[in-house]
């Protein structure tokens, strides 16, 4: 059967066709900069790429290029061809710990937590309808980033607050990047050639947004995202985990509101806040190279933070057997792998420098005597999606 698996942004549709069980990709391609000037669509197929400059108003338009550039690529003869459509939702709340066949009521309930999620939801409901009204009778699964952290126990996810907050107003930790963390997690306990639920693994999922994720016996027990995805580890441009007091400090400072003081805690600190630099790493390892001490200051402080959730992680799971590097910076960042190896040695953590010197491939990458795995393993977030969709609609 035929599967897309589609994440629908606020300017952007990221999508990919895969023959399921196979899992094999028959065509993928992302539509940029909807109902902006200049928007653009790039498919891969077969190997081969193509960009294009189109005029894209909005999401259902770009859908219908979508499903055209199938027809007219021959990757189907006909879209009755396609047997569901996988999306992927930011934020279910508490009522969704797995992945559903999407209904109005459905629809209504992702809206219901938008104001959880308020940059994400509203786009991916976008990409929803737009699908429902070019493929009508195909079924829908929503892929929830939250549902595969829903087995946290309260004591993980509630926050010492007045308990009235999470009553009333859904405040505890829900974590994201959850598709990932499954897959990788999964990955890991395949290439150990063990049962999930026999092995404890530790994923770290270093993007410009970046989160761990402890999995003891195939389910979430933590993570390093909270409420939103500003907890945490430091990130391209998020800071992390921080005293909550200095919203309120720096808003009297300098005259601002506590949403401005937040908008900068996600959109100019991390990387780019103390390197002055830039929030890609790339640029970061270049500077420090040439010498630049806040960009390495910066990479430092991301290490320190990713190894002191391991070190909470590793005591909560009693042991850990594997411990995954995916994402962006994480299947490239090769000096960062090392620092965090390095920092790990107390726990028997050993790299093996040449295993470590590549990048975007799955691999070992630790040395033959390290007490713990350490693996590369680029994540892999629709065929996850593909997955549930084959799981629900066949």
């Amino acid at each position: 059967m035929k599967i897309i698996a589609v994440n629908a942004g606020s300017s952007s549709l990221k999508f990919q066709l895969l023959e399921m069980p196979s899992e094999n990709v028959l065509i993928s391609g992302i539509v940029e900069r909807i109902g902006i000037e200049n928007s653009i669509i790039k498919i891969n197929t077969n190997g081969d790429k193509l960009v294009e400059l189109v005029e894209v108003k909005n999401h259902s338009i770009a859908v219908e290029i979508v499903l055209n550039k199938l027809l007219d690529l021959k990757v189907v003869e006909s879209l009755n061809e396609i047997d569901g459509v996988g999306h992927r939702v930011v934020h279910g709340g508490e009522m969704f710990s797995d992945s559903v066949i999407i209904t109005d009521e459905v629809i209504k309930a992702i809206d219901d937590v938008s104001d959880l999620a308020p940059l994400h939801n509203p786009a991916n409901l976008t990409g929803i309808k737009a699908f429902q009204k070019a493929l009508p009778h195909i079924k829908g699964v929503a892929v929830f980033d939250t549902a595969f952290h829903q087995t946290m126990t309260e004591e993980v996810y509630l926050y010492g607050v007045p308990y009235d907050w999470y009553e009333k107003y859904g405040v505890r930790k829900y974590g994201f990047h959850g598709t990932s963390h499954k897959y990788v997690s999964l990955k890991a306990a395949e290439l150990l050639g063990k049962d999930p639920k026999d092995v404890n693994i530790i994923v770290l999922h270093l993007g410009n947004g970046a989160s761990l994720c402890a999995v003891k016996g195939g389910i979430s027990v933590d993570t390093s995202m909270g409420f939103t995805p500003l907890a945490g580890i430091l990130m391209g441009t998020r800071s992390g985990d921080i005293d909550p007091a200095i919203v309120e400090f720096m808003a009297e400072k300098e005259n601002r509101t506590a949403k401005e003081v937040i908008n900068d805690l996600n959109k100019i600190s991390g990387y780019i806040g103390i390197s002055r630099n830039s929030s890609d790493s790339r640029d970061l390892w270049t500077a420090a190279h040439a010498g630049d001490r806040q960009s390495l200051l910066a990479v430092k402080k991301q290490v320190k933070m990713i190894c002191d959730y391991i070190a909470a992680y590793y005591v909560t799971m009693g042991s850990v057997d594997a411990i995954c590097f995916t994402a962006g910076v994480g299947e490239n960042a090769i000096f960062t792998r090392q620092l965090i190896a390095k920092r790990l040695a107390p726990l028997g953590v050993k790299i093996d420098e040449e295993r470590n010197f590549v990048r975007g491939v799955e691999r070992l990458i630790s040395s033959d005597d390290s007490k713990v795995k350490l693996f590369l393993l680029p994540t892999n977030e629709e065929v996850m999606i593909a997955r549930d969709t084959m799981r629900l609609t066949k």
